[in-house]
């Protein structure tokens, strides 16, 4: 063991360039100052270049809960793991949970800039800091540097798996945690690459309670394993950056994905180490699918609807997808959404106690029909403003058409879309163009026309248009035209509703469409005679 005296020197010549304190550190960062309630959250993503769903589901619950109590929401970037990292990896984040309105008070705005006191917001920048607090840890005998290469830890962690024993560098298995201050010495002199370890206290045969916002009490065992808390180049692992960055920041709260849970152990006694005031955590459990009847995790690999860029490409509203996530994060949002039609979302308030604690199924059915229910409550004029929006990126006919026929799309989107029955058939805007489908001639004449030759014979639909020319009449109102279509049916003693199919075929080639009367209104009279007449039964 080493003496108090040889720790201060130790850390001294491990950390020679560190010229200030702790306690210098803590004064650049005082206390926020809060309502009572008022919660602060980050969200801290890496700038790898994949943005899975999950990260809207995690940015939602960040800024939603500091929105909903007056409090402060962060976006901090845990840049260091830079192999992993991506060039303008930030950009995509801040970019990525932009599009779908979800925006910070503090941190990153872009890939250079932060705004906020409490920076700086991308880890990298603050090693300096770390190096400060991990002097600090060396002189009070809580850390110590660790020469092992990596071929020794792999044969630790052969040898151990052959004993039956836990892997990992602990006890006994932690060659220079009692290293004396002589053999530190001359092994710094070989210019080894090193890195600094915790020196654990803790037991592993002891337990203690934690509470868990959203899992609730918790037994777990005590940490004993000396983990990395600085590496070989300087940057510190997640595990000491978190209770450091997140206690200089004034996080109140720290929600994180349910993957870190095991290293609860080591965080609590980090916490202790440093000194720091323990922070409540709620650990989200991970977004999961339905796959043969079985839950698994929503994948990337596996799962394109994992992408962020899948709902962008696809041209999803926005608005849609936050409602569905809200649903996820409180199952009890749709039901508030139908007695609340009056209220906008922000009036929707999440707690912990409602989050589902066994992982929330993402049901792609689920999110369809609310991306539907939203879209049908926008004006023709917002759905093709929304629709044009989108296909300016991902879809440059699409863009010439609704550019070029302006007002007659906006009649075409108008279809059903007022009165007790709003259409619901536009889940995404990549669905738009099917809706123009029959109303435009090139594109028209490219379909098959559905066989309804089962339903109503050849010789009755040739008749029914036969019969239906010589009575159509494009001034008809809505009561006057079913009036002059149960006429043809009763000449031609057959039902109305085969003459309405027979008419739907003939000038949509579909069998189901919205309504007829207002699709033959918007054709006009010359496109409804013209395709009556080419019709071929």
């Amino acid at each position: 063991m080493r003496t108090n005296d040889e720790n201060i020197e130790l850390a001294e010549l491990l950390f020679p360039n560190v010229t200030t304190n702790v306690e210098n550190i803590l004064k650049e960062y005082p206390k926020r100052e809060l309502k009572e309630g008022a919660m602060v959250l980050r969200f801290a993503p890496s700038p790898t270049g994949f943005m899975h769903i999950g990260n809207v589901y995690s940015g939602l619950v960040a800024t939603r809960f500091a929105k909903q109590t007056e409090g402060v929401s962060i976006l901090r970037i845990e840049d260091t793991d830079k192999e992993r990292e991506i060039e303008n990896g930030v950009s995509l984040i801040v970019n990525g949970l932009k599009g779908f309105g979800i925006e910070f008070d503090e941190g990153m705005v872009d890939e250079e800039n932060g705004v906020g006191v409490y920076g700086p917001y991308i880890q990298s920048q603050r090693l300096d800091i770390y190096a400060v607090f991990a002097k600090d840890l060396v002189s009070k005998g809580y850390a110590y540097p660790c020469f092992l290469s990596s071929e020794e830890l792999e044969s630790m962690r052969e040898e151990q798996e052959k004993l039956g024993i836990r892997t990992g560098c602990y006890g006994k298995w932690a060659k220079w945690r009692d290293a004396s201050l002589e053999d530190i010495k001359e092994e710094m002199k070989k210019n080894l690459k090193f890195v600094i370890r915790l020196y654990s206290t803790g037991n592993i045969e002891n337990s203690f309670t934690m509470n868990d916002l959203i899992k609730g009490n918790v037994t777990l065992r005590e940490n004993d394993m000396d983990a990395v808390l600085l590496k070989s180049d300087g940057y510190p692992t997640y595990h000491f950056a978190h209770p450091i960055d997140d206690t200089l920041m004034g996080i109140t709260h720290v929600t994180r994905g349910d993957e870190w849970f095991s290293s609860v152990p080591l965080h609590v006694e980090l916490f202790s180490k440093l000194d720091f005031k323990q922070i409540p955590y709620a650990h989200i459990s991970p977004l999961m699918k339905l796959d043969d009847g079985k839950k698994r995790k929503l994948s990337k690999r596996k799962d394109p609807e994992a992408a962020v860029s899948y709902y962008v490409e696809k041209g999803y509203p926005k608005q849609g997808v936050l409602e569905y996530m809200l649903n996820i994060i409180n199952s009890n949002f749709y039901d508030w959404k139908l007695q609340n039609k009056g209220l906008s979302l922000d009036d929707f308030r999440i707690r912990f106690e409602k989050f589902n604690n066994a992982g929330a199924l993402f049901d792609v059915v689920k999110l369809n029909d609310m991306c539907k229910e939203y879209i049908a409550t926008l004006s023709a004029e917002e759905v093709y403003k929304n629709a044009l929006d989108w296909a300016l990126t991902f879809d440059e006919d699409l863009a010439s058409l609704l550019n070029e026929n302006k007002d007659y799309c906006i009649r075409v989107l108008n279809i059903e879309r007022e009165g007790d029955r709003i259409r619901k058939d536009i889940v995404k805007y990549e669905d738009v163009k099917d809706q123009f489908v029959i109303f435009f001639d090139n594109m028209f004449e490219q379909y098959e026309c559905e066989d309804i030759s089962d339903r109503v014979s050849v010789d009755l639909q040739k008749n029914i248009i036969s019969k239906y020319i010589n009575v159509f009449d494009i001034s008809n109102d809505l009561d006057t035209w079913f009036g002059k279509i149960k006429e043809v049916a009763e000449n031609l003693g057959c039902k109305p509703g085969d003459v309405a199919m027979t008419i739907r075929v003939a000038l949509t080639k579909r069998t189901r469409t919205p309504d007829l009367y207002q699709i033959i209104q918007v054709l006009g009279k010359d496109t409804v005679i013209s395709r009556l007449n080419k019709y071929q039964v």
